[in-house]
């Protein structure tokens, strides 16, 4: 391998020198990539590259077409992969989930890493790995071996990556290091919870202490840029694992240890307007803040006391989720049709189901963004308030002065509403709280924590709900779940196996598709394949043979096959219709539907719309 390397860099080197603009233009323009004519402009106005710009940077800058990508622009990330081949070194794509900030900046300073333009990657016993886009500058290699004592490995990357994490890794290590001086002291032996019951006695933590305060900062924009839905902290004994939930997968992100940890628990929850001296109790909050392209963001936090600490959660709340219609949140073809029919009746009740993280939040805040016009009065009772929207009249519940969803809807009642919205329906006085809200003329919305429509009805059976009053209220049951999409980038298009399509809809019918999509894997998805999640749904409406079956001790089967005989699609079959759209994969729908029965009585016998 390095008599190769040797070989390319004797043809085409420039001495242990940087990268000029010129040489790159010469080997693109030789290796077919960048057409003479555009070049030679470029080659006239700059010779000699200024120190702070690479000359990669510039030829990205241009936007010329890649002839080996159907013309698409010339990219950065493709020019880096070529400087790689043209080198013979490895080409890596800088990861920050999969490198250890703490221990890489142990390498080296700040300084001798910025001056030859070099990352830290990863350490082992044997071997250090960096990261440069100067393959022609190598006397640092002999000094980091000497020093280091193990082999080091050059790999080349992308330019502005380079210099991005270069200022994000030091600067993070720094503030780690500055947190843990200030603090160590006082809070390096938490570790049961007795202790934290004992700290909890006394507030001498400093959470405004500037290396806390970046810290958080860099968390929360780290995980906005990374498009997290959920932030974990999670106390261990000496590191506390910080990760961000993408697309419904939580990734491993940072170790914080356990000194600093608490000192940044201290300022969010400040931020939060939450007890800060208090850890033995779980509790909640809410933090409305700005991203790096000054939209407003909102965070839901919530604490748990552990074993070694205080575990907290942000959830993440883009206000973009108000701005969607039907389609984008996933109703697709008749189902849209007959959610847009449920929503428009003046009066009754209207359940999402689904288990936690389904996307039913996001269901009912769009669907009553759409329906709150000025002459509408759109009242919620909330247990958080999730989002704050100013074209609702919202409402917290607070069972610690008696404010429960029953107590919270009968204050609405009198609010004189016309749409009214309870976060959960938890108990049989919520319930009769709802229905008596509904019976009056009002159009009601809840959520129910069951797996599909049907159950929800045998789930408000149980807590006591006369079945005369479901069949008198209920317009409709939405049971949901979230689903990852493929990443438009990336995908590729394949053959599905008649068998394995049968077996997916079975017993429903449904021609096979000529083709379907799978996951491929790029940078813009994280080498996952997928990108984004949507919404697939099962749509139950109240029926005159549904109401036939509301009854006490009412079967949930026969609810479920009747439901299918009125027209109802389940959940796998939604799915199997965004595999057909080429929307997301058969492994995808397998793994978050529940499975389908194994017959069907008088059921459709075609899959449409």
């Amino acid at each position: 391998m390095s008599a190769k390397i040797q070989h390319r860099t004797d043809e085409t080197t420039l001495g242990d020198r940087p990268l000029t603009l010129e040489w790159v233009l010469q080997q693109l323009v030789k290796d077919g990539i960048v057409a003479a004519e555009s070049a030679k402009p470029l080659q006239q106005v700059s010779q000699v590259r200024k120190k702070a710009s690479h000359p990669l940077l510039t030829v990205a800058d241009q936007k010329w077409p890649d002839p080996q990508k159907h013309n698409k622009p010339l990219t950065l990330e493709r020019l880096t992969e070529w400087l790689a081949q043209k080198t013979g070194i490895a080409y890596r794509h800088i990861d920050p989930f999969k490198i250890d900030f703490a221990t890489v900046t142990k390498l080296i300073s700040n300084a001798y890493a910025s001056r030859f333009r070099i990352l830290p990657l990863s350490v082992t016993q044997s071997e250090a790995v960096f990261a440069t886009c100067e393959p022609f500058v190598r006397d640092w290699e002999d000094e980091l071996a000497k020093v280091l004592r193990v082999k080091i490995t050059r790999v080349i990357a992308n330019p502005r990556d380079i210099d991005n994490y270069l200022v994000e890794f030091y600067n993070l290590a720094n503030s780690v290091q500055g947190a843990s001086k200030e603090h160590g002291a006082n809070l390096s032996d938490i570790a049961n919870f007795e202790q934290l019951v004992q700290l909890g006695q006394s507030g001498n933590l400093d959470a405004n202490d500037q290396h806390v305060v970046k810290l958080v900062d860099w968390l929360l924009q780290y995980a906005f840029e990374q498009r997290a839905s959920d932030i974990h902290v999670e106390p261990r004994r000496e590191f506390a694992n910080v990760r961000f939930r993408i697309d419904g997968i939580l990734h491993q992100v940072y170790q914080i240890p356990m000194p600093v940890i608490a000192a940044m628990t201290s300022r969010i929850k400040i931020l939060g307007r939450m007890d800060v001296v208090e850890k033995r109790r779980p509790q909640d909050g809410r933090i409305k803040t700005r991203n790096a392209d000054g939209d407003e963001i909102e965070l839901r936090l919530s604490t748990m006391p552990t074993a070694f600490g205080e575990k907290f959660v942000m959830r993440i709340f883009n206000p973009d989720v108000l701005l969607k219609d039907f389609r984008q949140l996933g109703f697709s073809g008749k189902d849209r049709e007959r959610w847009e029919s449920v929503v428009s009746q003046p009066h009754g009740i209207v359940l999402v189901t689904g288990p936690t993280g389904s996307g039913k939040t996001t269901t009912l805040y769009s669907t009553l963004k759409q329906l709150a016009k000025p002459e509408v009065n759109v009242c919620t009772v909330e247990d958080p308030i999730e989002m704050i929207e100013p074209s609702f009249n919202q409402m917290q519940v607070q069972s610690g002065i008696g404010l429960t969803f029953s107590s919270g809807v009968r204050t609405l009642l009198r609010q004189d509403p016309d749409i009214i919205m309870v976060g959960e329906i938890r108990d049989r006085e919520t319930a009769e709280m709802a229905i008596q809200a509904a019976l009056t003329g009002h159009l009601v919305f809840s959520t129910l924590h069951t797996n599909d429509s049907a159950s929800a009805i045998t789930r408000l059976l149980d807590i006591g709900v006369p079945p005369y009053l479901l069949q008198s209220t209920i317009l409709a049951v939405v049971g949901q779940r979230l689903l990852r999409t493929l990443c438009p980038h990336c995908q590729k298009s394949t053959a599905i196996d008649e068998a394995v399509w049968q077996s997916l809809i079975k017993p429903w019918q449904s021609e096979k598709p000529a083709r379907v999509n799978e996951a491929g894997g790029c940078l813009e998805c994280r080498m996952t394949g997928y990108k984004g999640r949507l919404g697939i749904y099962e749509i139950m409406t109240m029926t005159n043979g549904l109401r036939d079956h509301i009854r006490e001790n009412a079967d949930v089967e026969e609810l479920r096959q009747q439901s299918y005989r009125d027209g109802m699609k389940p959940l796998r079959i939604n799915g199997a219709m965004k595999i057909a759209a080429g929307v997301t994969t058969v492994e995808e729908v397998l793994s978050i539907t529940p499975s389908l029965p194994t017959e069907l009585r008088q059921a459709p016998k075609t899959v449409s719309g």
